[in-house]
């Protein structure tokens, strides 16, 4: 078998790292290590099943020129929607696209990033797991 990539981590860059960590850590991300440096250059994030990294940016930050969107999942949408909102930030309703009839939520992050987070629970596992046909 040939040698693979196997881990996918996006890199971001944004105007100041120490804003973005504490706002992905009220998403559930845990800082694994920084450069350690004042300011901080670059830290690394993991969450349940995921990851990513900041890069502090040399130039003034345009999200919506980078085309970055970033989908995650939680099995208690209302739950975190809270969560969040108690925590100062600003989430508007849930809604229920065709694609996600269980909800989701959509807000920006500090830069501007787009995160829209999905609710996924155990019936929508079971759900996804009959139609493709998975193996249980």
């Amino acid at each position: 078998m040939p040698p693979k990539a196997t881990f996918s981590t996006p890199l971001l860059h944004v105007a100041e790292i120490e804003r973005s960590i504490p706002f992905y850590e009220r998403l559930g991300f845990v800082t694994i290590d920084t450069d350690r440096a004042q300011p901080l250059g670059w830290a690394r994030l993991h969450c349940e099943g995921g990851a990513v990294m900041f890069l502090r940016a040399e130039h003034r930050v345009d999200a919506s020129a980078q085309a970055v969107l970033l989908y995650m999942y939680t099995p208690d949408l209302p739950g975190l929607r809270q969560h969040l909102l108690a925590g100062g930030v600003p989430v508007p309703p849930i809604r229920y696209p065709e694609y996600m009839l269980s909800g989701e939520i959509s807000l920006a992050d500090p830069d501007g990033y787009v995160i829209v987070v999905g609710h996924w629970g155990k019936a929508e596992q079971e759900g996804w797991e009959k139609r493709i046909g998975a193996k249980t």
